[in-house]
């Protein structure tokens, strides 16, 4: 696999955790508690970070288990491990698709009230770190061949998209903008990164340099 190739790699992971990020559960509870609690912006922003630092950070975590694994198993498959790379990532897309049928989202932690404001940190914080972007996993995988330096450069670009999309729509909904019409990323999302992960998985398998 060339340079080249892996950043389109990680150019298709930006766009997959932005997405991710841009769901509703990933700003909106932010919001509503921070109205609630009547937060500053920058307050409300803040919090929305340290959550999405969280989010990334279990993910990372993740991502390093996956990576650690492969290692151990890249010398006993040799030349095939590519094609098992590819062939995961496409098992992980179908199954992404199929499961877009029956879209399910987290529960909004923003609907009640909070009697302090360290508790409603805490379970903003805690809701959206235990539900990491598993749909990222497998580009940890996929520029795993580029060793540790890949590993890097994935979880930056993952905390960028990531960060990024929380606080744009966080952002823009705090400023008034109230009709963000995002329901289509939370009914399509799924379908959408089980066919990038095909994409990437094929590339992968067929495209090794």
């Amino acid at each position: 696999m060339n340079s080249t190739f892996f950043a389109s790699i990680a150019a298709t992971g930006f766009a997959v955790a932005f997405l991710h990020a841009a769901l509703p559960t990933h700003w909106l509870p932010f919001v509503l508690v921070g109205r609630a609690q009547k937060w500053s912006t920058g307050r409300t922003l803040g919090v929305t970070l340290v959550a999405g630092v969280g989010h990334v950070g279990l993910t990372m975590l993740l991502g390093l288990a996956l990576v650690v694994a492969g290692l151990a198993l890249e010398p006993r498959l040799g030349g095939v491990f590519h094609w098992v790379i590819g062939g995961l990532m496409g098992a992980a897309g179908l199954f992404y698709v199929l499961r877009g049928r029956h879209n399910h989202a987290l529960p909004l932690a923003g609907r009640r009230a909070y009697g302090s404001d360290r508790a409603a940190i805490v379970a903003l914080v805690t809701l959206l770190t235990l539900s990491p972007c598993e749909a990222f996993l497998p580009y940890y995988l996929a520029g795993m061949e580029h060793g540790w330096r890949a590993f890097l450069v994935l979880s930056l670009v993952l905390m960028a998209a990531t960060s990024a999309g929380m606080l744009l729509f966080t952002g823009l909904s705090l400023a008034g903008f109230r009709r963000l019409d995002l329901q289509w990323v939370e009914r399509y999302e799924e379908t959408i990164l089980g066919v990038a992960l095909i994409v990437v998985g094929l590339a992968v398998a067929l495209f090794k340099t």
